[in-house]
């Protein structure tokens, strides 16, 4: 068989010299991605203030994020799929048309249901957006030390665009009002639109092509329920018959999604993507980092706010470190060494690192000191982010055929925001249980109740992540088992990655 070579099929932009305005194509992708990835989180620091002005009630709260994080993750290999049929920078632009008219319709909402549906609709439009950004960025650059600096600034922005949503959240929240917290997307997304039609360059839609649909039925419904089935389970309890009800769902529909994935003429997610093990490994990697990553950001956040009282903005520079490392991690250090050495020497590494950073978090107590006890950890995890990230999106694209680039990017997106749902999810019922035990077990003295109270919520923080490191340290056990890629400069230019046998 063949060896399809990328850089061949893929529009002229990837060979360098062609293009001068490629760089600049970077960064209206990245701003793109960028916009997408910190309103995952932008609005947390606002949560309070957006639940007081809309009368939201402490039960339904947490659908402010979880519509977003539900309809971004259930609908993402659709979003993909689209991109692949209609042409990368036509659904690139749709997607942010659509991304800006949803976060203008949150800003202006004026009763919980209506800022919930926007939401979800920011999600649906997120989907469409996020995978064709990417098949655009693996289109573009080819060369494999371009590709290596152009995936680090991309990574950079995957990996630190949460904790930069959790700092503007800050500022605007406490500066503005939380509805500039959706107000914010409009400038960029206008930005994006314009630099799209001036500098990127779009693919040809497939001729004679079809859409999936039953496939996006069984597989987007499937997606939806795990990740409703996680979010259900913090409040209802994990034995609840609606959650246990939406995890058999699930398992069923996915079977059934990979079932038909065998036989459809133009399957939603040819499984011949997912059959690499390089591939196969950089997604499990992706899903379980991630899971760690966001149940940091949900204690940590109510750690510096509930426990510390810090406001809201410092609360957001707090998470500036954490920035500043994964940024560090992406661009200066794997951006440089992915072409010389295979990617699981850095993945491998960047999750004991990570896992060390949230090792220092399980020593915090009700009043430790930021810069000895929470400066160090945020560091730490920060640079080993930054070591996972770019490895996975450069390793987890490669090699794919143009018509599959898209699909193929909204898989590493799904594993992003499936695992940062799980992670929510999961860890914070954790939490939860934990405090609530430990509360239970100290009541006796009344005399120190408020204590005994934020004692027991720092504990359950804790034992949480306890959980949180063990699932980094299995991600690392699984890069190091299942990418077995070599190095990128060791390849032919522009030459795929070589996929496993069977």
């Amino acid at each position: 068989m063949s060896r399809t070579r990328t850089g061949e099929s893929a529009a002229p932009t990837g060979a360098p010299g062609t293009d001068p305005h490629r760089w600049w194509g970077l960064v209206i992708i990245a701003l793109a991605q960028l916009m997408v990835v910190l309103d995952a989180t932008i609005v947390n620091i606002a949560l309070p203030s957006a639940q007081h002005d809309l009368g939201m009630s402490d039960g339904n709260r947490q659908w402010v994020i979880t519509a977003y994080t539900l309809a971004f993750g259930g609908l993402l290999l659709l979003g993909g799929r689209i991109a692949d049929l209609v042409g990368r920078r036509r659904t690139f632009v749709v997607g942010l048309i659509g991304f800006a008219g949803a976060s203008a319709l949150g800003g202006a909402a004026t009763g919980p249901g209506m800022l919930f549906g926007a939401r979800a609709l920011q999600g649906a439009f997120a989907a469409v957006l996020a995978p064709s950004a990417l098949s655009l960025l693996t289109t573009t650059f080819t060369d494999p030390r371009e590709r290596g600096k152009a995936f680090g600034i991309y990574g950079a922005l995957a990996g630190s665009g949460s904790a930069i949503g959790f700092i503007a959240g800050g500022l605007l929240t406490e500066y503005l009002n939380w509805r500039w917290c959706l107000y914010v997307n409009i400038p960029i997304a206008v930005a994006a639109v314009l630099g799209a039609y001036a500098l990127l360059r779009d693919s040809p839609a497939q001729k004679g092509a079809r859409l999936d649909v039953l496939g996006a039925v069984l597989g987007c419904g499937g997606l939806v329920s795990l990740v409703y089935g996680f979010s259900e389970a913090e409040p209802r309890g994990w034995t609840d018959p609606l959650v246990l009800s939406l995890f058999a769902l699930a398992v069923v529909l996915l079977a059934a999604f990979v079932r038909w994935q065998t036989k459809a003429p133009s399957p939603l997610l040819p499984l011949h993507i997912v059959k690499d093990r390089n591939r196969a490994g950089c997604f499990l990697t992706m899903t379980l980092a991630v899971t760690g990553m966001f149940g940091m950001f949900l204690f940590l956040t109510y750690y510096l706010q509930v426990v510390l009282g810090y406001s809201p903005v410092r609360t957001g520079l707090a998470f500036l470190p954490l920035t500043i490392a994964i940024i560090i991690g992406s661009t200066q250090i794997s951006a440089r060494l992915l072409p010389r050495v295979a990617p699981r020497v850095l993945m491998v590494p960047g999750t004991v690192l990570a896992a060390g950073g949230m090792f220092v978090f399980t020593r915090i107590t009700v009043d430790s000191a930021y810069a000895s006890r929470l400066l160090p950890g945020l560091i730490l995890m920060g640079l080993g982010m930054g070591l996972i990230f770019m490895p996975v999106f450069a390793t987890a694209t490669a090699g794919v055929a143009p018509r599959d680039s898209g699909v193929t990017s909204a898989t590493v997106n799904t594993s992003q925001q499936v695992g940062g749902s799980i992670g929510t999810a999961l860890l914070n019922t954790i939490a939860t249980t934990s405090g609530t035990a430990f509360v239970a077990a100290h009541l006796g003295d009344a005399a120190h109740r408020e204590l005994i109270v934020r004692e027991g919520i720092v504990h359950g923080y804790t034992v949480a992540i306890w959980w949180a490191v063990g699932i980094m340290l299995l991600a690392g056990l699984v890069a190091g088992l299942m990418v077995t890629v070599k190095p990128a400069a060791r390849l032919p230019s522009n030459a795929p990655v070589p996929e496993s046998v069977g």
